[in-house]
């Protein structure tokens, strides 16, 4: 097994980090990396906080850290007060790479709480509910990833187009992926894409990853729309994609390969090829070679094609657990989501479990309804969700942004009718000016049901 030095001496091409120094990022691994293994020497690897700004800087201290065998816990260098309360609490670092702090300002920490493996990678998985966690991951978890990746797409060299954040899964996998199998590695703010002020790469030779909020900006500008159908692949992640937003982006002759992973395995585990995607087909796509998934009922039982149950997942990729705690079972990962897998053994998600509405007994999934506003093409961003009623269980409500001010709920309901049953049309309409979502995509669901709640109390009043 390669460690992580052993691929800075594999990197040949002086040019391998695009928009940024490779000559810089070599030498900051090699000094961060000598003075941390001196620390090392004297006891226990110190755990580290990286929340470096600057993408050089985070990167050479990620694989300086790795190489001294530090905990590490990547962290968004933009956290609120509260969320860094929430970190240090957790974590009691005796480092802090970034947010004013550097190797040579070095806090010591109580290492009461000790990480279960010297050389963890703590990479943070929020989710929706705001709450701080840190999955545990291995330089053996994250390199299974790419393993996976790179067989799949049949590659020995994979370059890739980074513009999401570096501190999260989504943006780290992307460096990992060129990072060890010598490819090269461009970094740009999506901001910076989204104003045209592009890095000049030949983008058949790229991949490049984007959540859907970010597709959408890209399809709304003719130049950008052009650029992006250049790329070999264009994974979609983070959050589920409307039907109107994929059916944009074929008619572009997009090459987008929708995804389906996680923090906990370290990015994708199912991914629909380009071509299938361009010839119509609509799901997560087929299992990468590193990972298996079942779907089982509520007893466990796994279920044939078509039928729809909880999604379970062995993967070489999963992590070991949230930090400080290991999981007691190593093997198998079962989410929060629900789905199937058809003949051709391709995923296709549901929605999610905790997601679910009941009203009037029936089951109902956000995601259908949501996809079916999108469709309306009235509405620039929409989250679907239940409220306590007392006649039906759970009331279902639409909090969404018009995309003119003079769109009103009675236009959006009036299409609905024909596309949708009556009960799944929501009873409750509340615009807003803009949704609570992270850097993902991933909606904030308990804000949405403050905002609700606080919305319908004043209607009443």
């Amino acid at each position: 097994m390669e460690r992580p030095l052993d691929y800075l001496n594999n990197l040949t091409q002086d040019n391998w980090l695009i928009g940024y120094n490779s000559h810089q990022f070599n030498q900051i691994t090699q000094e961060l990396y000598l003075e941390l293994t001196q620390l090392s020497a004297c006891g226990t690897p110190p755990k580290i906080i990286l929340a470096e700004r600057e993408p050089v800087r985070f990167l050479a201290s990620f694989i300086a850290a790795c190489a001294a065998n530090c905990p590490v816990f990547l962290c968004n260098p933009d956290c609120g007060t509260e969320e860094w309360q929430q970190v240090f609490d957790l974590v009691q670092p005796d480092i802090i790479l970034g947010i004013g702090h550097g190797a040579s300002g070095m806090g010591h920490g109580n290492n009461n709480i000790q990480c279960l493996i010297t050389n963890s990678i703590m990479i943070p998985t929020g989710g929706s509910s705001g709450q701080m966690k840190f999955s545990i991951h291995t330089w053996e978890t994250l390199t299974a990833s790419v393993q996976g990746f790179s067989e799949y797409f049949q590659l020995k060299q994979v370059n890739s187009f980074c513009v999401l954040p570096l501190y999260h899964v989504s943006g780290l996998m992307q460096f990992m992926r060129s990072f060890t199998t010598a490819g090269k590695l461009a970094i740009q703010p999506f901001k910076a894409v989204e104003s045209g002020q592009i890095l000049n790469i030949k983008q058949s030779e790229y991949f490049i990853s984007l959540v859907p909020t970010q597709l959408q900006r890209l399809l709304q500008n003719p130049e950008l729309t052009e650029w992006l159908s250049q790329f070999n692949t264009v994974l979609l992640g983070g959050a589920p994609a409307w039907n109107e937003l994929l059916e944009k982006a074929r008619f572009h002759r997009i090459r987008l390969a929708p995804t389906y992973g996680m923090t906990e395995t370290a990015s994708q585990i199912a991914t629909l090829k380009p071509d299938d995607f361009l010839s119509g087909k609509i799901s997560s796509g087929q299992i990468l070679p590193h990972a298996k998934v079942t779907i089982r009922n509520h007893q466990g039982e796994i279920l044939n094609s078509n039928q729809i149950g909880n999604i379970t997942i062995h993967a070489k990729s999963l992590a070991l657990g949230y930090y400080p705690k290991n999981r007691e079972n190593q093997t198998d990962f079962q989410v929060d989501d629900l789905g199937f897998l058809d003949e051709q053994g391709h995923l296709n998600i549901v929605g999610r479990n905790s997601d679910k509405i009941i009203t009037g007994g029936e089951n109902i999934y956000p995601a259908e309804i949501e996809s079916a506003i999108q469709a309306t093409q009235m509405v620039s961003d929409i989250c679907v969700i239940g409220i306590p009623d007392k006649h039906w269980g759970q009331a279902l409500t639409a909090i969404y942004i018009p995309k003119k001010s003079d769109i009103s709920a009675l236009k959006i309901q009036t299409l609905l009718k024909y596309k949708l049953s009556k009960f799944k049309i929501p009873k409750y309409w509340i615009p807003q000016q803009n949704l609570p979502r992270n850097s993902q995509g991933k909606i904030n669901r308990q804000k949405l049901q403050q905002i609700a709640t606080e919305f319908l109390q004043n209607s009443i009043t």
